[in-house]
């Protein structure tokens, strides 16, 4: 049985419902065919304050007829994925973005403001993160791969490229194995594979190190692994708007997503992902340095390789102007 998710603002009438129910049946049983019988409808009141949860497109107000009735059925849905917040601008061919560890969907905002005239961009914060539910329990890279995919099909995306950052630098490759038909390209943007045993090694001793002493006095470290030093004391502001995302952000949560980071080895298989695919990170960025993304580059059967000289990690907070024209140019080439 069809089952179509209404998100509506609160205060609607029993009336007001039922009316717009017979509408959206008949629309669906003729696109869709079948009976109006067959057709299940479940109503969601969003608060106001939560707009974009409802799919708000900031550029045009409200998804086409087409993309809001291609639903999914129940048996469709990935049955560990949780409805995270997302928000869309701009017009074309569609783009995923993919945040890292304790960040959010607004860390992309300035490259999307460079792209957004040729691209649909779609950002999103990952569960647990910013306005997206906090899950119960542990979870893991496949279910971050399953929001993703329960994202596409509530916006009745056929095909996307997907761009990701850190954690979704991983994220995006895996999506791409689990759903090679849906993805048009990749970008991998200051992720990490390969790593040897002491590469892993100084990853475990951050996630120790939090555990042990708390994740607000391991923030210093993290910063100066993230930001240069220069940005460090001229953006003084923008660091700590950085580090307070990763106060913000469930301790449970945020050391849930370092573990997955931690982790994950794609080294075993990243040849099996086809796509086109965008290797980029900073020359100075100690986690996922350049040596790491020519490995990376070089086992993904069509990469192109990028490195931006004098960055560390925060590359899409500290030079989202650097980032954009190779991100513009790569999906320009591949859409």
């Amino acid at each position: 049985m069809p089952m179509i998710r209404v998100e509506m603002f609160p205060g609607r009438t029993q009336e007001q419902k039922a009316a717009f129910a017979r509408a959206v049946t008949d629309a669906f049983v003729s696109i869709c065919g079948g009976t109006p019988e067959s057709v299940h409808i479940v109503y969601r009141d969003v608060p106001r304050t939560d707009w974009a949860v409802a799919g708000k497109l900031a550029s045009d107000g409200a998804p086409s007829q087409t993309a809001a009735l291609k639903q999914t059925t129940s048996a469709e849905r990935p049955a560990k994925a949780v409805d995270c917040a997302y928000w869309i601008e701009g017009d074309g061919p569609p783009v995923f973005f993919v945040h890292g560890i304790g960040a959010r969907r607004q860390g992309w905002s300035r490259l999307i403001e460079l792209i957004k005239a040729d691209f649909r961009c779609v950002s999103y914060d990952l569960r647990g993160h910013g306005e997206s539910p906090i899950p119960a329990g542990k979870f893991g890279l496949d279910e971050l791969v399953a929001d993703l995919e329960a994202l596409r099909q509530r916006l009745g995306i056929e095909k996307a490229h997907i761009v990701g950052h850190s954690l979704g630098g991983m994220i995006g490759p895996a999506y791409a194995r689990a759903y090679p038909d849906r993805v048009l390209s990749l970008g991998l943007l200051s992720t990490a594979a390969f790593r040897t045993e002491d590469d892993s090694a100084k990853v475990r001793g951050v996630v120790t190190a939090m555990e042990k002493n708390g994740i607000a006095q391991t923030l210093d470290t993290l910063a100066s692994r993230w930001f240069t030093d220069r940005f460090m004391t001229e953006h003084a502001d923008r660091v700590e708007a950085r580090k307070r995302q990763v106060v913000e952000t469930d301790p449970d949560v945020f050391l849930n997503v370092f573990r997955i980071y931690a982790e994950t080895e794609m080294a075993p298989w990243l040849h099996e992902v086809k796509v086109p695919s965008l290797v980029l990170t900073g020359e100075l960025d100690g986690g996922c340095n350049p040596r790491l993304n020519k490995q990376i580059a070089a086992a993904l059967p069509k990469a192109e390789l990028v490195i931006l000289d004098g960055l560390k990690h925060a590359i899409l907070i500290e030079a989202s102007e650097r980032v954009a024209p190779h991100v513009h140019r790569f999906l320009k080439a591949h859409s």
